[in-house]
């Protein structure tokens, strides 16, 4: 069919899930003045999210938009309320779904249970999200092995290890699409200290770099299975891992209790922001808003790709 008023609304009637042109008005996010109730983007679709800040940001905002959202933490406590709070915004605004599970993601099972939960739960998986990490700094002629292997077992393989577990589920979910607007999708969390390299996180930034590596090798090889996989990588965001080390952050690793956090954080701030054209922090909210982007059908043509999100702190 050639170019033309009919085909391009034809296309956006698929983009947003709505049967023929006729629905548009409903469906269409711009055209509320009549009242008629906005399609959500992600209806239909069931989303797999680990770990906090960012993660529970995501859950919500995923949720909001018509997804069933599956919260992963390993403080079990956490990602029930943030499931609890999915539920009750949707419940009220529009019927939607939530579960929790917790555990660590470094776990060899952990992805065949949390896959396994999406199923039992929801009847399936399309999008996945591996967000789940943590920082633990130093400079490298003085890091141990174990802070070393650490940043490669949560940053890179434990999400080689939840793709994996998630390839039958997303593979049949996406070929049974295969002739519409919706594939199934990865999204890969990573950062600028992965693309860019940063001083005192040696660990960090080559765990980092692994997870945009396997972003793309995994789009070549997913591809034509209509999954598309891509990255994201963050630059300064105001969560846990930004804030300043003096408010006792930390989480338990191997028996080890490791802070989180900046020191002189407020000082570090203040220098990096000069440095960004935007001039400030972003927030977990604006971070859930890139994911929610690729995420979406709007980004159905994109895959293998490294989204920066930085406030132009890098370009």
């Amino acid at each position: 069919m050639a170019d033309g008023p009919e085909r391009r609304l034809s296309v956006l009637a698929r983009q947003l899930g709505v049967e023929d042109t006729g629905q548009l008005l409903s469906a269409n996010p711009c055209a509320t003045s009549s009242g008629n109730a906005v399609a959500p983007l992600l209806a239909g679709q069931v989303a797999l999210i680990t770990g906090k800040g960012i993660g529970e940001a995501a859950a919500l905002l995923l949720a909001a938009h018509g997804a069933a959202v599956v919260v992963c933490d390993i403080d079990g406590t956490a990602a029930q309320l943030v499931a609890g709070a999915v539920q009750t915004f949707i419940e009220h605004e529009a019927g939607g779904r939530a579960v929790a599970v917790a555990g660590d993601v470094t776990a060899p099972d952990f992805g065949e249970r949390a896959v396994g939960e999406a199923l039992r739960a929801f009847g399936g998986l399309h999008i996945l999200i591996n967000n789940a990490g943590y920082t633990w700094d130093g400079v490298a002629h003085k890091m141990s092995d174990e802070q070393w292997s650490a940043m490669l077992e949560v940053h890179c393989t434990a999400p080689f290890r939840l793709i994996r577990a998630a390839a039958p589920a997303m593979r049949d979910a996406a070929k049974a699409e295969s002739q519409g607007s919706q594939v199934s999708c990865i999204i890969n969390i990573s950062s600028t200290s992965g693309t860019h390299g940063n001083a005192g996180q040696a660990n960090y930034a080559t765990a980092k770099a692994g997870v945009v590596g396997l972003t793309k090798a995994v789009a070549k090889e997913w591809g034509p299975l209509n999954v598309r996989c891509n990255a994201i990588a963050f630059g300064l965001i105001d969560t846990r891992l930004t804030r300043p080390k003096e408010q006792g952050e930390s989480i338990q690793v191997g028996g080890q209790t490791v802070p989180l956090g900046i020191p002189s954080a407020d000082a570090y701030w203040k220098q990096l922001k000069a440095q960004v054209p935007l001039r400030r922090v972003g927030t977990a909210e604006e971070a859930a808003g890139a994911i929610l982007a690729l995420a979406s059908p709007y980004s159905s043509y994109v895959t293998g790709q490294v989204l920066e999100v930085n406030g132009g702190s890098h370009m």
